[in-house]
């Protein structure tokens, strides 16, 4: 293992602080000893190289497989359990998964999914490989971004010289650990410095707030939704926040109506922008930079290099930048063009150096926190015989930022309810389409492309 490798982490933290309390879940306290026991113990049965898949909630026990994966050189690949068994199968398939790990809970979930998909001998092509992340594309299938052990520490390492995590802070972990923010922006970093994480299984907005207090947390990284769910507690006003010095946000733009009331709670907030392919961290916004750079997702974390490419493309580069998707050297190469890492989001730069996240190349929008492609719902659309064709757009919506509005035009007549369980059976929850509208045609240029922004001025 190289200088970089994760594993160390946990081995030195073990070492100098065995004893510390590395996490609360549930209220049963696991110290660094005690984590790097367990990890011992799980990483004797692993082989270097091998994809290790899970189906499982957030807990002690999933941090400890991630630490047994980096001891051994295999990769983890934790798959969301928002997921439909067809979904599911797909990734097990494409990742080449050795071994698949279900907590009791998804048993079900998992069983439907290797009824689809057994598994198959793992055939690694990176070594080096720490954690596989599956992300969605605009060809209608997820690919599988793999982030090196590289790449975990040197966005760890510009995270803590950006926002930081002290050894005596109290991290809440609410993002799901099938997310890349769910280890790299802040519980692997809280680790590495030797500070406790409160691990919840699930975001519950009204617990978060009374963890706040009971635990005296310091510091957290949500999504705009978890922020807004607990804004919206009727115990908000009342809660005693006294002990948080900061909250991390991102996946989405950040409300200004938002910001401004957690600010008059006295939380700081601080924004930023980034993507799986990062690992994720590309750009922050300072808290003291939050009221008067509005909307801006702020400037580069150290040792990340952005620039402006064609387009105003946000093109990204340095030691975070992933090596490419699992087994798919052509997506590899258009993402990887010309050594800088293309987003696909549209930025703009003020005189000051701040960026501004304005639109997308592609299509994607956010719901909660989790990328939506319309390109994987109108593929699943068009599958449903008496669809002819179908456009899904990314609509404004007061609770998860964005939802889905999907354009049908029919062959045969159908009920809307039965497109949307049709759906429903092939797609994670987030996905569905909230909207959907029959049509007679789809507008369309002189090039026969679907004119999305006239279907979103139908929309609004």
């Amino acid at each position: 293992m190289s200088m970089f490798s994760i594993d160390s982490w946990i081995r030195d933290r073990a070492r100098v602080t065995p004893n510390r309390v590395a996490i609360d879940y549930g209220g049963a306290e696991t110290t660094y000893g005690e984590l790097d026991a367990r990890s011992d113990e799980l990483a004797r049965d692993l082989r270097r190289g091998e994809v290790v898949s899970t189906l499982t909630g957030n807990s002690t026990e999933h941090v400890a497989l991630f630490f047994a994966c980096a001891k051994a050189g295999a990769i983890l690949h934790p798959i969301s359990w928002r997921l439909a068994p067809a979904e599911i199968a797909f990734q097990l398939e494409d990742a080449g998964s050795s071994r698949f790990l279900v907590e009791d809970e998804y048993k079900a979930l998992g069983d439907a999914a290797l009824a689809l998909a057994p598994l198959s001998p793992a055939a690694a092509e990176e070594t080096d490989g720490l954690l596989l992340i599956y992300t969605s594309g605009t060809t209608g299938k997820p690919k599988g971004a793999l982030l090196t052990h590289a790449n975990c520490f040197w966005t760890n390492l510009s995270f803590d010289l950006a926002t930081g995590v002290s050894s005596d802070d109290v991290v809440l972990a609410c993002l799901p650990q099938f997310h890349c923010g769910g280890w790299n922006v802040q519980p692997l970093l809280a680790w590495w410095k030797g500070a406790r994480v409160v691990i919840e299984r699930q975001f519950d907005a009204g617990r978060a707030l009374r963890l706040i207090e009971e635990k005296r947390v310091t510091t957290m990284m949500g999504v705009p939704a978890n922020y807004l769910f607990m804004a919206q507690e009727p115990g908000f006003a009342s809660a005693d926040l006294s002990s948080l010095r900061r909250a991390v946000v991102g996946g989405a733009p950040m409300p200004v109506p938002l910001l401004e009331r957690w600010r008059e709670r006295g939380v700081e907030i601080v924004q930023g922008y980034g993507l799986t392919e990062a690992a994720p961290n590309v750009l922050c916004l300072p808290p003291e930079d939050a009221m008067r750079k509005l909307g801006s997702a702020g400037k580069p974390y150290p040792y990340v290099e952005v620039e402006i490419g064609d387009g105003g493309e946000l093109l990204v580069r340095g030691p975070n930048v992933f090596p490419g998707y699992w087994r798919n050297p052509e997506a590899t190469s258009a993402v990887l063009a010309d050594g800088w890492l293309h987003t696909g989001d549209v930025v703009e730069r003020d005189d000051e150096g701040y960026y501004y996240v304005r639109g997308r190349l592609k299509e994607m929008f956010i719901s909660g926190g989790e990328n939506v492609y319309p390109a994987e719902i109108e593929s699943v659309l068009h599958e449903h015989p008496r669809v002819r064709e179908a456009a899904v757009v990314g609509v404004p919506d007061e609770t998860w930022g964005e939802v889905g509005a999907a354009y049908v035009a029919l062959d045969a007549p159908v009920e809307i309810d039965e497109l949307v369980a049709f759906c429903r059976e092939r797609l994670a929850r987030f996905k569905v389409p909230k909207q959907v509208q029959i049509v007679e045609e789809l507008p369309r240029n002189s090039l026969g492309k679907v004119l999305k922004n006239e279907l979103r001025k139908v929309t609004a």
